[in-house]
């Protein structure tokens, strides 16, 4: 039988053992805090995520709160890029778009998500937070363009990265636009935050005896239509190995919970 001897500090926390063999080792106290799970994360939120109880457009104390939440995960020395939709002001596929043109309406609705990045950056900046907005549309005098190698390089630096304008080009949904992103950055999840605690077979909201799910595969959700994400972004998650976490963007505490490891969420992977 091996046995340790545990010496103590001032505060009563084991700073290390002493093993039978002499040796000394220093272990960590097990009421010590988590570190972050994962290390870098593509953060998607829904344009609607920022109207609060407004029917349009952007509340600000909605944006303060969502600038927080991503300030807490920053605090744990997690790298953070973010995709916000253009749902609250406008949506290329919605009746507001009725009479315009396919391609334009969603160009306008790429239009959109600038608008939201560049709010979230600068509740971000407000709040001490180093942030940048990069878009897949060329508009060197809002933001600048997005190039794979500098996103990366202002992660590297502890930087919010907002990645506006979708992919830059029509027919692609944001959902889309944030696997991709992530992909290419090297994020090691995808976070979907939402209305809700995670993945139902039906509208919680509505259905009260809607089934939810812990863990998910890549399949399952394509397979059963589960409208997570649209489906090219979820099989673009698959072909890249990237788990999707689904949670509640609005609870208090949750999206460092997940990023930490231990929060509310479904889990989509193989």
């Amino acid at each position: 039988m091996i046995r340790a001897v545990c010496h103590f500090g001032g505060d009563g926390r084991a700073i290390d053992r002493v093993p039978e063999t002499g040796r000394q080792t220093e272990t960590r106290n097990e009421t010590m805090s988590a570190g972050p799970k994962y290390r870098r994360i593509l953060l998607k939120l829904s344009g609607e995520a920022l109207m609060g109880e407004r029917p349009l457009g952007l509340d600000p104390d909605a944006v303060s709160r969502m600038a927080e939440r991503v300030k807490e995960v920053r605090a744990l020395g997690v790298q953070v890029g973010l995709v916000i939709g253009g749902g609250n002001i406008f949506r290329g596929m919605s009746e507001t778009a009725k009479g315009i043109e396919r391609t334009t309406a969603d160009y306008m609705g790429m239009l959109a998500t600038v608008m939201n990045a560049l709010a979230m950056g600068s509740a971000l900046e407000t709040r001490g937070v180093k942030a940048t907005v990069m878009s897949g549309l060329s508009m060197p005098t809002v933001c600048e363009p997005y190039t794979h190698r500098e996103a990366v390089r202002r992660l590297d630096r502890g930087e919010v990265v907002l990645f506006a304008g979708g992919t830059g080009n029509p027919f692609f949904t944001t959902d889309t636009a944030a696997a991709l992103r992530a992909a290419e950055t090297g994020c090691e999840a995808l976070l979907k935050g939402t209305q809700v605690d995670g993945v139902y077979d039906a509208d919680p909201k509505t259905t009260p005896d809607a089934k939810r799910y812990d863990r998910l595969s890549y399949a399952q959700v394509l397979t059963d239509n589960l409208r997570v994400m649209d489906q090219t972004a979820v099989a673009l998650a698959r072909e890249n190995g990237l788990p999707m976490l689904v949670f509640d963007v609005h609870a208090p505490g949750a999206l460092a919970a997940v990023v930490r490891g231990d929060g509310r969420c479904t889990v989509i992977e193989d």
